[in-house]
Order: C-alpha cells, then sequence, then structure tokens
C-alpha cells in the first residue's frame, strides 16, 4: 500500500464524541464556508443534462473533480469545505451534480445510483478532455459517500487507462458494501437519515410522476419505509436492475478493489454509522495502489476537529496532502506549508 502516514492522523473533538453527532453536527457549521461557483450545463445524447459548479482558479493549477453523495451537491458541507481550501490555494475544483441533484428536475425517467460507473466515465472524459489537458495540469478526482462508491467501481473496470485521466482518487465515507449499508441505515438510531434521504428522494419520485404517468407504484413509493423498498420501487427497475440484491451485488465496489491500478486512498471512519465496522476493507480485498485511512471516529463524512465551536479542515487538507505527496513524483513547490 502507498503510504500516507507523513499528516497527522484524525483526532476527534473531545466535545463531540460517538458517530451520529459527528455525522450531523457538521450541517449546522459548513453554512458560514464562502464559496463561489459558476455553473455550467452539459447536455447529454440521451436528451437529459448534468449540471457542474465550477471553481474558478488560476489555469496553470490541478484541477479537483468532486462526486457527491446521496442527495448532495456542491451546497454539501464536505463541497464546500474541499472547495474552499482550493480557493485558498487558487487550484480550479468541479463539482460534478449526478442526474436530478442541482436543484433542477433531470428530464428522464432514469436518475442516478451508486453503481453508475458509465456515467462517471463519461462525467471524467468529459471534464478531462475539456480542462484538463487544454491546462496542460493534474487532474484529480474525490467521492463522497455514494459517489466514492461509483467511482471505486470506475476506478476497478478501468485498471490502469484510468491513470490516462487522473492523477490520484479519493473516496470518502464510502459504502463499498451496500448490502450492509443498506441493512445499517434501515436500522435502528439509523433509520432517521434513512428517513431524511426517502423525504427528498420520494419528492423527485413525485416530480417523475407527473411527468410519466403510470412509470411507478406510486403509492407504494410514497408509502415505502426503507432504502430496500425504494431500491425495490424505484432504483432497480429505473435502471436496469433485477431487484434491490440486483442492484446492491452488481454495485457495490469492495469486488473492484483489487482491480484498481491508481494511487487512490479511502477514508472511512470506524464509527461510521452508515456502514459498519465488519464491511471494510482490509489488505486482502485492496490492490497495492490503495492506501487505507480508517480513524476510530469521524461519523459519516464528518471529521469534526478542534476546540468548539469545530473546523472542518481536517478531511480536505487530508485528501490534499495525498493529492501533492502520494499521486506524483512532480516537484510540487506550490504546496503550503499546512499541507506539508
Amino acid at each position: 500500500m502507498l503510504e500516507t502516514d507523513h499528516f497527522p492522523p484524525y483526532r476527534a473533538s473531545k466535545w463531540l464524541l460517538g458517530g451520529n453527532a459527528q455525522t450531523i453536527y457538521p450541517y449546522f457549521l459548513s453554512r458560514k464556508l464562502p464559496v463561489y461557483y459558476r455553473r455550467e450545463r452539459w447536455e447529454l445524447e440521451d436528451g437529459d443534462f448534468i449540471d457542474v459548479d465550477w471553481l474558478d482558479g488560476q489555469p496553470d493549477k490541478p484541477l479537483v473533480v468532486l462526486l457527491h453523495g446521496l442527495e448532495g451537491g456542491s451546497r454539501s458541507h464536505y463541497a464546500l469545505s474541499i472547495m474552499r481550501l482550493l480557493q485558498t490555494m487558487h487550484w480550479r475544483g468541479a463539482v460534478i451534480h449526478f442526474r436530478g441533484c442541482s436543484g433542477n428536475p433531470n428530464r428522464l425517467p432514469r436518475a442516478y445510483h451508486a453503481g453508475d460507473s458509465a456515467e462517471i466515465d463519461w462525467m471524467l472524459h468529459k471534464v478531462v478532455v475539456a480542462n484538463h489537458f487544454v491546462h496542460d495540469s493534474r487532474c484529480y478526482v474525490i467521492g463522497v459517500s455514494l459517489g466514492g462508491n461509483a467511482l471505486l467501481k470506475w476506478l476497478g473496470e478501468q485498471g490502469e487507462r484510468a491513470n490516462e485521466l487522473i492523477a490520484g482518487a479519493v473516496a470518502v465515507s464510502t459504502p463499498v458494501d451496500l448490502a450492509a449499508a443498506g441493512n445499517a441505515l434501515d436500522s435502528g438510531f439509523n433509520k432517521l437519515y434513512t428517513q431524511h434521504f426517502l423525504a427528498s428522494l420520494k419528492r423527485k419520485v413525485l416530480g417523475k410522476n407527473r411527468h410519466f404517468p403510470g412509470l411507478l407504484n406510486i403509492k407504494a413509493v410514497m408509502e415505502c419505509k426503507s432504502l430496500y423498498e425504494f431500491d425495490n420501487l424505484v432504483t432497480a427497475p429505473l435502471h436496469g436492475f433485477r431487484n434491490t440484491e440486483d442492484y446492491w451485488q452488481q454495485s457495490s465496489s469492495k469486488q473492484w478493489l483489487s482491480h484498481i491500478r491508481a494511487p487512490t486512498l479511502l477514508i472511512n471512519a470506524r464509527n461510521d454509522p452508515f456502514l459498519p465496522e465488519h464491511a471494510l476493507p482490509g489488505a486482502s480485498d485492496i490492490s497495492a495502489f490503495i492506501s487505507l485511512e480508517f480513524p476510530d471516529q469521524g461519523g459519516h463524512v464528518g471529521f469534526i476537529h478542534g476546540a468548539f465551536p469545530g473546523k472542518l479542515e481536517w478531511l480536505p487538507r487530508k485528501i490534499l496532502h495525498f493529492f501533492l505527496q502520494d499521486c506524483s513524483s512532480s516537484n510540487h513547490s506550490d504546496t503550503p506549508d499546512s499541507l506539508r
């Protein structure tokens, strides 16, 4: 495995312990982060579209592409904290919204899902060819939660070919075993997260039903109470899977980790309420190109640190440190002291 132990390990704030608290609190802390995006719309050949929020930095600086999590986007706390750091370094950034996640409903019945590596392939070719090679600078990619799973699946499928597009990748709080994650989210306190996701997903289904009446069993969808049920009623049939089990099995990225041939860092807290610790990958599951960073604390894409009210700086700095120090042998003269 690649070495990434030169950066300080994560230390949770003493006043914010427990995976649920560390998961929920960042939603209230990130609103103060000023990030200035420029939106661009990409029209797709199938008649749909994807919206991209650009962070315009200096043209000779690296480009960092971020793939968000379930029902996330460019205003998610992790996106804001990462893009804020890039902004201070004058790097370029791009938050690519999955279909229907930019605040505007997408046009087709289909949406997005955790295993859509074909969509990831199209997105990365589009953004890299249009912006990376033009400026002759490095391109890195970050996948968070659902976006991390789709990214890791793409990396495994591509093998060495991934290095033709990107210089390195980081997957954060990734549900590499979708069945384990789905079961965890449908039990105990985690049902609160599930209901939060379902409220947003159901609103989108209602919108689709107005444009495509009879497409789905709308009554059953509105009554479903678990991600398992929702995936069985909506995600699976709209994206070509037989049922939830087929979708979760085919889309889980854990089975692809041994095929990855690009420098990749996996960051997961062992107390992440979205994925049981036993489902985390071990040394036998991964290739030599993968580094594992599994702190005991951190929650799901939380990683708050410091005295109250806390900071969201450890995760973006850890990611940028990996990109600068572990993904290239080039002389990174623009590395700030805070990332060394």
